[in-house]
């Protein structure tokens, strides 16, 4: 029989990154989970209540996550009941149930973490379950995972003074932000704008002053055309009619949409918490964050030509394959990431596809 990898799923973006390292890995008999969890606590919230909706774990995005998995004919395993497993491949590690940590398992990075706060700080000195931060501002410093895959050599740095163990953080790449160069070949029809992409912080119960910002935007753009395209998990009406209230009337908004395809037709990029801005550095935009742009910089996720999925599935197949005690599989293991030069847009396409 093929061994069995569980993909745990989340927001969209994570979701289909999973889906890409598992079509590496045609060998083994993949299955997906949206993210779960065995705390009574938070089952009991899930089930009765809609506070944790507007996070990865609620409802909102079990659904939309389930819908892509099926619209792909993907296997689904909800809360891991119907197999044992060789190896789980986790998206976040905020949240892993107890009974999971007896199985090897890898974390992987699927865009930038929350500012480090007062809640983090507070939660990791008094060894609180990491969920009780509610941001991600402590995803991928559990140390829990046996192999961590990260983005750059800056975000390994950044867990490794989180708290993870450096050894098991390797420096794979980030799947749908390694290959953005592609994005500049694109039909979107508008060009020569400053583009805002805006987060989900009011509905994931973080403070935001949002005619703030948007104010801030106009003055920053100065009378150039703008372009707001919203998190995919806001509450649409209302952020229009904050925009058109407080933006010049031609302002573009867009809630779906290529974002990528979007940014590589900007001008200027303003955003606020969003791994968007990644998108932007790449490209060589001016970019706006509420993070320091330096730091930003030397955390971008590096550029490998699309391979960052398949560096990914190479590690989980060493790990699966793996003989010893899962505890030293990050000792022994010898990194070596996939080369791929690439030359046109055409084969950067077909690298990310």
């Amino acid at each position: 029989m093929r061994k069995k990898i569980l993909f745990t799923t989340g927001s969209p973006n994570q979701t289909i990154q999973m889906h890409q390292i598992s079509r590496e890995l045609p060998e083994y008999d993949c299955w997906f989970s949206h993210l779960f969890t065995d705390s009574p606590i938070i089952n009991t919230a899930l089930k009765h209540t809609t506070i944790i909706n507007g996070s990865a774990l609620g409802n909102n995005f079990k659904e939309k996550s389930e819908c892509y998995l099926r619209s792909h004919n993907l296997q689904i395993d909800y809360r891991a009941e119907k197999h044992d497993y060789d190896l789980v491949v986790f998206c976040s590690d905020l949240i892993i149930p107890k009974r999971m940590t007896n199985t090897k398992t890898v974390w992987v990075q699927e865009g930038m973490v929350d500012k480090f706060n007062v809640k983090s700080k507070v939660v990791k000195a008094l060894g609180l379950p990491l969920w009780l931060s509610c941001d991600t501002s402590l995803n991928g410093s559990s140390n829990i995972c046996d192999v961590y895959c990260t983005a750059s050599p800056g975000y390994k740095n950044y867990f490794e003074e989180s708290g993870t163990d450096a050894e098991k953080i390797i420096v794979t790449g980030m799947p749908n932000y390694d290959n953005l160069q592609q994005f500049t070949n694109n039909d979107f029809p508008y060009h020569g704008y400053v583009m805002v992409a805006t987060t989900d912080m009011r509905e994931t119960y973080r403070f935001e002053n949002r005619p703030a910002f948007i104010k801030r935007a106009v003055a920053i753009a100065n009378g150039r055309p703008m372009l707001f395209k919203l998190h995919p998990n806001e509450k649409f009406a209302r952020a229009q009619a904050e925009i058109k209230k407080y933006a010049p009337a031609n302002t573009m908004i867009f809630q779906a949409g290529n974002t990528n395809e979007m940014i590589a037709n900007c001008e200027e990029l303003i955003t606020q918490y969003s791994t968007v801005v990644y998108t932007g550095i790449a490209l060589g935009k001016k970019v706006h964050s509420y993070f320091n742009i330096d730091d930003l910089k030397r955390l971008a996720p590096i550029q490998n030509g699309g391979t960052s999925s398949r560096n990914i599935a190479n590690v989980c197949r060493s790990f699966a394959e793996f003989k010893g005690a899962k505890e030293d599989f990050a000792k022994k293991f010898k990194f070596r990431p996939v080369l791929f030069k690439y030359t046109d847009s055409s084969i950067l396409k077909a690298a990310s596809a």
